[in-house]
């Protein structure tokens, strides 16, 4: 891998043009100039590559050495992935600014996962056993809340020669020797999955289950499916990032992935210090045991940004055949996109709309596509679901990265500036969102489908107010529009800071559901029948109050609550 494989010919900011003297592959990793920065082959051409370069290329001049690796981008996976910081090419940064300082020089590069540390490795097939891809060799507790099956990888298939025993092991340690009748595997408790590949999986299943968020406007109304996918789109100061932070925690998922990509680096920087410090509801102890942060600045190479969806994907994925429930948020596949038309316009491609190149679409398509619940390998059930947020320029949904985005996901949070700019959050629109509703039992959709009959009629009456006052309205108007203001202050909005109403259980919300729709029925009845309407604001207030101090019954615990796993997921 030392030897030169090519010179330096053209350089274009992170695109980097080279004469190859050995044969390359599409989407091999080289290595570029003396500082050796990596970099991955992105077109070909006879004896001609181009390279795009994952770090700044100043310095690099024609003639400087490319070296060749003979392998495609690659991550590492094994123990030892929770609770860490990488790059968007999967560099530790906790390691890299413990051995470089806050500044990191170009061409430095750390093995992804401590190749030092131990783990209690318990084996869990003997030796004569035979196996196949999936089989459980055995197991280390990772976390306190996460038990890490050790698996055969895809590929491996044959009877076990030898299997470690009980004790502390390295990540390279050999665990086990496979005789598949031609030769003799070697395993360890690392694997490399290339980025950009699916990982195998048995059978992929349909959806059976909303993910419970605890957030009340999106399980009632627009709820996800678990191994479902979802896009947020919403302007500056919609409240991206703290929907985000409530999710990552309440979420009915056993690992986090969050890839911050290409957003400004003091919001990443402010992420990488906080995110890890939230209080897991089901441990009790940080959210960090049980997370991965992808980290990639707006100021870092586009190229690298571009990846860093791929290295979460295959990370989620690989939890996810482990047998866990995978929640990925990405923020935002908007700078993902801009990276993507970036690195097009310096290949010289034929722009389409609004610069984006004409692939886009499909650049969506194969990441949503390896969100899903499926039958893994080992026989067990996982799920990975994907959520992206989404920064359209002045919050036009009708550019190309939201409008593609819409075409492959089945769930759409819109984020509704005017209910921000009013302090309503989550502020999402219950006029431009939708979910998947056939997810939810009967009765809960009943409910729904009249709760959203009622915000549509009461959103039609206010229309109607902003003309002639809401006192020139018949009393049905005047009541429902009064009703509907309490409904959003006492279900709809959420305060992601108070300790009771930061996560709502599922039986609460039918509840808070039920009284609220009650209250539209009785009130319509009473008005119908001839009684006049007086608007009783102390009620009102006193309805809210309610809500705010969860005076109304909770029929059980949050799942998140629920103990961790202890063996074998399922």
């Amino acid at each position: 891998m030392s030897e030169v494989s090519g010179r330096i010919t053209e350089i274009s900011g992170w695109t980097v043009r080279a004469r190859a003297e050995v044969p390359l592959t599409m989407r091999e990793v080289v290595l570029v100039g003396p500082e050796r920065l990596i970099g991955e082959v992105v077109t070909l051409e006879q004896h001609e590559a181009t390279i795009q370069v994952y770090e700044e290329t100043a310095g690099v001049a024609p003639g400087d050495p490319l070296v060749a690796t003979g392998e495609p981008l690659s991550i590492e996976l094994g123990p030892g992935l929770l609770g860490g910081v990488f790059d968007g090419v999967q560099r530790p940064l906790a390691a890299l600014a413990a051995a470089e300082g806050d500044f990191i020089a170009r061409g430095r590069r750390l093995p992804a996962l401590d190749r030092e540390k131990l783990w209690d490795f318990q084996p869990k097939v003997v030796v004569g056993a035979d196996v196949v891809p999936g089989t459980i060799l055995g197991s280390i507790a990772e976390t306190t809340a996460i038990v890490h099956p050790i698996l055969v990888p895809p590929g491996v298939t044959g009877r076990v020669m030898s299997i470690a025993p009980a004790g502390p092991r390295r990540l390279t340690d050999v665990i086990a020797e496979i005789d598949s009748g031609k030769k003799v595997n070697i395993l360890t408790m690392l694997q490399r999955w290339r980025a950009r590949a699916p990982r195998q999986i048995a059978e992929r299943l349909g959806p059976d289950a909303p993910l419970i968020t605890g957030q009340r406007v999106l399980d009632t109304f627009f709820p996800l499916a678990r191994g479902g996918t979802a896009a947020m789109p919403g302007g500056f100061g919609t409240g991206k990032t703290i929907t985000q932070h409530q999710l990552c925690r309440w979420a009915e998922a056993d690992v986090i992935v969050f890839v911050g990509c290409g957003e400004r680096g003091n919001e990443i920087a402010q992420l990488v210090r906080e995110l890890p410090q939230l209080v897991d509801p089901r441990t009790k102890r940080t959210l960090a045991e049980r997370s991965v942060l992808i980290a990639n600045t707006s100021n870092m190479p586009v190229s690298a940004r571009e990846a860093s969806l791929f290295t979460g994907v295959t990370i989620g994925e690989y939890y996810r055949d482990l047998g866990y429930h995978v929640l990925l948020l990405a923020d935002s596949i908007s700078r993902w996109a801009e990276a993507l038309r970036e690195i097009s316009g310096r290949l010289g491609e034929m722009p389409a709309e609004e610069g984006y190149p004409p692939y886009l679409s499909s650049a969506l398509a194969s990441f949503y596509e390896r969100a899903g619940r499926v039958k893994t390998l080992s026989g067990a059930g996982g799920s990975l679901t994907i959520i992206t947020a989404i920064s359209p320029p002045a919050g036009d949904l009708t550019e190309p990265v939201t409008r593609h985005a819409q075409r492959f996901v089945r769930t759409f949070w819109t984020l509704d500036r005017q209910l921000a700019a009013a302090r309503v959050f989550p502020a999402v629109s219950t006029r431009q969102s939708y979910g998947d509703a056939s997810l939810l039992p009967l009765e809960w959709a009943t409910l729904r489908s009249e709760a959203m009959a009622f915000l549509e009629e009461s959103a039609r009456i206010d229309e109607t107010a902003r003309l002639v006052g809401i006192e020139s309205l018949p009393d049905r108007e005047q009541f429902l529009l009064r009703l509907a203001d309490a409904f959003q202050e006492g279900f709809l909005q959420q305060n992601a800071y108070d300790e009771v109403d930061s996560f709502c259980t599922p039986a609460r919300q039918l509840k808070l559901l039920e009284a609220f729709m009650r209250a539209r029925r009785e009130g319509l009845q009473q008005i119908e029948s001839g009684t006049p309407l007086t608007i009783d604001f102390a009620a009102l207030q006193r309805m809210k109050n309610d809500v705010a101090s969860s005076q109304l019954p909770v029929a059980d615990e949050p799942s998140s609550n629920r103990e961790p796993a202890t063996g074998n997921p399922s």
